[in-house]
């Protein structure tokens, strides 16, 4: 059972490390010390949800279905495009940037839907959770609740560290060019992504 646990921790770990939209969001968050708990704790517990779902045998549904798969792809191909270019106008404009840089955190129910629209509108989160770790799961039978568990344990891990370990990153980020460099990285990243999961 702890083995399964361990592999279970190690493989979510591994899979959320790299950046993505979501995580540059949250890096955002924590940057501006805006609205942290609440955007931690929605990606944590989507990817929760997530993974309990990959667990319990909805991978093999999705290989079953490649329609879904098709909707995931544009779906979110389409929201990365559009995100970016929202980045991408916020980097051109120097008034909100320097708004971010003061700590405005702006309301919370648009945050959260934009966090929820980053953690449930992403192809790859699908394709991580539910497919891989959901397959990689059948290989811990009998452990597959403690496999999940500490999948689950990385994701609240990564995402607090990531959330509120970014604050020590806030004197860098005082002036505005620095926030319109993060803008501008952002938006490559997310057209990046977007073509990537295209092509």
């Amino acid at each position: 059972m702890t083995f399964s646990f361990i592999t279970g921790f190690a493989l979510g770990f591994s899979l959320i490390l790299a950046i993505g939209a979501q995580n540059a969001f949250v890096l955002r968050q924590g940057i501006r010390q805006a609205h942290v708990l609440p955007v931690v704790l929605t990606c944590a517990i989507s990817d929760a949800i997530f993974i309990a779902v990959g667990v319990a045998g909805f991978g093999a549904l999705v290989e079953q279905l490649p329609w879904l798969n098709a909707v995931a792809i544009w779906g979110g191909a389409a929201f990365l495009i559009v995100y970016g270019i929202l980045s991408m106008r916020s980097a051109l404009n120097g008034n909100s940037a320097l708004k971010a840089a003061e700590g405005d955190p702006g309301p919370l129910l648009p945050t959260l839907m934009v966090c929820l629209a980053l953690s449930w509108g992403n192809p790859h989160v699908y394709l991580d959770t539910l497919v891989l770790i959901g397959s990689v799961a059948t290989a811990h039978d009998g452990h597959r609740v403690a496999f999940g568990l500490g999948a689950v344990a990385a994701s609240f891990v990564f995402f607090f560290c990531l959330g509120y370990g970014a604050r020590y990153l806030a004197p860098y980020f005082a002036k505005p060019s620095a926030w319109q460099a993060l803008d501008i990285f952002v938006a490559v990243l997310m057209w990046g992504i977007a073509y990537s999961i295209i092509f």
